[in-house]
């Protein structure tokens, strides 16, 4: 990239981990990698223990994905669930990774701070990954996988008119394209969307994709890379669904209740503020914030930088908005319930 491309700067301790990130090296993302990147780091009973010192068990199943083919869901709930009887709120949630790498039970740990205080029935879905499984095979997987769970809300525990759909970049812009097969479909009713980063255009033609392009994490090489895997030659080009990169909706109208985040410097910055507006133009209840400084990814690559803590709070803020309870005391209570000798895990 020209050092003539002028961008914003990162935040200064963000800033130190790029700076030992590169160097370690360039990076440039390359089809042999994939394996490697689909994996979990670590195994699945230390994730489950993991789980259960914060109160939470897991279990599998599998269900029909696209085309009546199987796919596997996560559901993870409390070991004893806190909250009044009856059914509860669920987060169907889409992992990131481009639509190319990830793990349904990868980033658990991101819920930690804004969402497991609550009582609430977390699923995460296992969806098919190009190239291999090119469009429409992730989106129509991951709105298979909310079609069975809302089929299935009594047997779950939960309220079928509280589903909440969330995900991070590529899994922020499948939810967004689950969303709007779900109103087309006239499929579950979403209560509300939360999209962190989203991944949302095909069409690389964005300031920040310019600007973010050798620098920072997830840059335009790798987004270039993952779109050029999910859409092949249709890439960029009029024969791209909206499902499929949903920058392209040209009707946002009858959304969920929609909360959006994104880093200044970060190659979807520009895709989400559009999205945002169009939202709001649309009459849809959405919030957006733009984090100064923060690269794709911050919050989880860098959760104890000040940024990533009140980027974090803002949306505990608002899910505690739109879930209801619980409090600062119900909050304290629990962690000193799931605490261990005396250490709050």
């Amino acid at each position: 990239m020209s050092d003539t491309i002028v961008r914003p700067p990162f935040d200064p301790e963000l800033a130190t981990f790029l700076a030992a990130l590169e160097a370690r090296g360039p990076f440039t993302l390359t089809a042999e990698m994939l394996p490697r990147m689909r994996q979990l780091d670590v195994p699945e009973d230390v994730l489950d223990e993991r789980l259960r010192s914060r109160g939470y068990q897991r279990r599998n199943v599998t269900v029909p994905g696209y085309l009546g083919d199987p796919i596997d869901l996560a559901i993870i709930d409390r070991v004893e669930r806190t909250g009044a009887a009856g059914a509860t709120a669920a987060v169907y949630s889409i992992h990131g990774g481009g639509m190319v790498f990830g793990h349904h039970l990868g980033n658990l740990d991101s819920f930690d701070d804004w969402l497991l205080d609550h009582d609430v029935v977390l699923v995460s879905v296992d969806y098919r990954l190009a190239p291999e499984y090119p469009d429409p095979y992730p989106v129509e997987d991951c709105y298979a996988g909310l079609v069975w769970v809302a089929a299935h809300a009594d047997s779950l525990g939960i309220d079928p008119s509280r589903i909440v759909i969330a995900g991070q970049s590529a899994g922020g812009g499948l939810a967004v394209g689950t969303a709007l097969l779900a109103r087309d479909r006239q499929g579950p009713d979403l209560m509300a969307e939360i999209l962190v980063a989203p991944m949302l255009d095909d069409r690389d033609d964005t300031v920040s994709t310019r600007q973010i392009d050798g620098v920072g994490v997830a840059d335009r090489q790798m987004n270039r890379f993952a779109w050029d895997a999910y859409l092949g030659p249709r890439r960029a080009t009029a024969d791209v669904s909206e499902y499929a990169a949903p920058a392209r909706a040209a009707d946002l109208s009858a959304l969920p209740k929609t909360y959006i985040d994104c880093g200044s410097a970060e190659v979807f910055r520009d895709e989400d503020v559009a999205f945002a507006s169009r939202l709001w133009a649309a009459g849809v209840d959405a919030e957006l914030h733009v984090w100064p400084g923060a690269f794709h990814g911050f919050t989880s690559m860098v959760p104890d930088a000040a940024i990533s803590r009140t980027a974090t709070a803002a949306l505990a803020d608002w899910t505690r908005r739109l879930l209801g309870d619980p409090s600062p005391i119900e909050r304290a209570a629990r962690r000193q319930d799931r605490s261990v000798d005396g250490v709050s895990r």
